[in-house]
């Protein structure tokens, strides 16, 4: 596909230990072509973690996509409006970002920027990575399967064994997820066996 003259919205949420896997996945948008804007939760803009300091993610996004980063609800609303994005992808998206958006709860400039997308009838990917997929947060995960412009990267059990409830996306689909989003299909198979 020719990502020239597209526009992908790249938000990031709080998964932390996810990071450095997605940085690589929102460099391939770039070299594709696409138009990248970066749209990160508080949790990026204010917490170091052993995964990195939040300066330095913010640097390193701003230095691959070549844009400023959208990280309030001011500064995400007009992206509704605008029509700006003609794919949106929130990878990582936790448990928490998951629950909020089946819940149609918008506190963050990611929920912000979700919000705008499905108000535009556009397609929406997520990208989960959380500790409770199989668990209370399953029932959410469910309510976006079935809704209307939202596609997954397909996902699995990140370690079946120490942690039976934990889901995460594969995060190197993350482009072709996008790619199949934007066609109104959801690339299969869905549910993949992590590596």
């Amino acid at each position: 596909m020719n990502w020239s003259g597209i526009t992908v919205g790249y938000a990031l949420s709080g998964s932390h230990c996810t990071f450095a896997e997605v940085m690589p996945e929102i460099k391939r948008f770039v070299d594709a072509g696409a138009n990248v804007v970066p749209i990160v939760s508080n949790t990026l803009m204010t917490t170091d973690t052993r995964f990195g300091k939040s300066e330095d993610w913010q640097t390193q996004l701003k230095d691959i996509t070549g844009n400023e980063l959208i990280s309030t609800i001011v500064q995400a609303e007009p992206l509704g409006p605008s029509k700006l994005l003609d794919v949106l992808v929130i990878a990582p998206c936790t448990g928490n970002t998951t629950s909020r958006l089946a819940n149609a709860i918008t506190d963050s400039a990611v929920l912000m920027a979700a919000k705008a997308q499905m108000r535009n009838g556009r397609p929406l990917v997520l990208a989960i990575s959380t500790n409770d997929g199989l668990g209370l947060n399953a029932a959410n995960i469910a309510k976006l399967l079935v809704a209307k412009h939202i596609y997954f990267v397909p996902f699995g059990q990140d370690n079946p064994v120490q942690k039976p409830n934990s889901l995460v996306a594969r995060m190197d689909l993350v482009l072709e997820a996008c790619e199949a989003a934007l066609a109104g299909k959801q690339l299969q198979p869905l549910l993949v066996e992590r590596h």
